[in-house]
């Protein structure tokens, strides 16, 4: 009996043992030690990549809960010690985009060309551009003495951002219209593009329409956009490999954000006798106040939330 009791006593000890030798074959530590960084990434991707591998099924989805990838925020940490880390989270977005479209020369309406000749053109162009900055910093705390770790801790947070769309016109608006004798004109409705300006559709940046218009935008310009958030998290991450864990995040935040007045330049006709200007509007602003799980508060701040919660790869170096 006693060799029995002592047997069970030695392998209960030699699996303890075994279980706290947090090494790889090689002697490389496993989990993250003092003075690592680290740096994580949405795992979604890589799980696609994998899924789609494997069957015929090239729209294979992955797994997902959208942290990372619906904010395009970078996410760093630097260990204290084995147990603790501070975090930062950085986003810095600068985006001018032009396009293009060729329209009818209105000046050679009514032309008469021999084929193969044909009615000119002229281009009109739209330019977008906006700017997206996020920036936060935090601490973390972690439990377990396993590859499993659980981890919790806190994040502030500030965020900014603005846009602005610009349109010039290839045919000119004029208070009158008048053909003349070789074929040219003047028009108070010139052939014009109007454009897809929203961001989040697909068609963004295509030609909606073509056609005479007697108004058309020239300017559009957002306010500023503030805001700040605190954010409390939790997560757990395994180490399946040295210093390379697989994990999921989710949190709670509190955020207050605010727009300021924007403003639209639209070229019009009006009085009499008929004139051509391009007048100003004031854009009413907005703030938004939230607290909610992540998922929740993505859909309140747009671009600005920091973090929602997903699969994600982190690497420890």
């Amino acid at each position: 009996m006693k060799k029995h009791i002592l047997s069970i006593s030695f392998l209960l000890g030699a699996s303890a043992l075994f279980a706290q030798d947090l090494t790889s074959k090689k002697g490389e530590p496993i989990l993250p030690e003092a003075d690592d960084w680290a740096i994580s990434m949405n795992a979604d991707p890589i799980f696609e990549f994998i899924g789609n591998a494997f069957n015929g099924n090239t729209k294979n989805n992955a797994a997902n809960t959208n942290w990372l990838s619906a904010s395009h925020t970078i996410v760093g940490k630097r260990f204290i010690n084995e147990k603790t880390a501070y975090r930062v989270m950085l986003r810095i977005g600068f985006v001018n985009q032009t396009f293009k479209n060729m329209v009818a020369n209105d000046a050679e309406f009514g032309t008469v060309f021999n084929f193969p000749d044909k009615q000119g053109q002229v281009e009109d162009k739209y330019r977008h551009s906006n700017m997206n900055l996020c920036i936060g910093a935090g601490k973390e705390w972690r439990k377990g003495k396993t590859r499993l770790q659980g981890y919790y801790g806190a994040d502030l947070m500030i965020w900014m951002g603005s846009s602005k769309d610009k349109f010039t016109y290839g045919n000119q608006m004029s208070p009158t219209s008048n053909a003349s004798a070789g074929g040219g004109s003047t028009t108070t409705m010139p052939t014009t593009t109007v454009w897809f300006t929203n961001p989040d559709s697909a068609n963004f940046g295509m030609p909606d329409s073509v056609g005479a218009r007697t108004s058309r935008l020239m300017q559009n310009k957002s306010g500023m956009t503030f805001g700040i958030g605190v954010r409390g998290f939790i997560g757990v991450e395994y180490f399946v490999f040295p210093k390379i864990a697989i994990g999921a995040e989710y949190g709670l935040g509190l955020g207050y954000q605010m727009t300021g007045k924007g403003r639209t330049e639209v070229q019009t006709q009006g009085g009499s006798p008929l004139q051509v200007a391009n007048v100003d509007y004031e854009v009413a602003g907005s703030s938004k106040f939230g607290f909610d799980t992540d998922m929740n508060q993505g859909k309140i701040f747009g671009f600005s939330n920091a973090g929602t919660a997903s699969l994600k790869i982190t690497f420890h170096f």
